[in-house]
């Protein structure tokens, strides 16, 4: 399983990411936490962010590195923007 991270540790990946120069872009809306969520950015790797159900109270999220955004993800953006 991999680890889980509170929004104010994915809200603290994602203040660094911008101030790297990134783009973030919330593909699909979360209900108490980030959703699905892509960051990417020139000579930055992608990130991207799943909000996982907890319980009814909350959630957590699985962050993932890719040297290169996946097809599956690029679709999304292109969708997106």
């Amino acid at each position: 399983m991999s680890s889980l991270h509170s929004c104010k540790a994915v809200e603290d990946l994602i203040q660094k990411y911008v101030d790297l120069g990134g783009t973030v872009e919330e593909v699909i809306p979360g209900t108490l936490g980030y959703g699905l969520t892509l960051l990417y950015g020139y000579g930055l790797k992608s990130i991207v962010i799943r909000e996982v159900y907890l319980n009814e109270w909350s959630s957590a999220h699985t962050v993932r590195m890719y040297k290169k955004m996946p097809k599956e993800y690029e679709r999304m953006l292109e969708e997106v923007v």
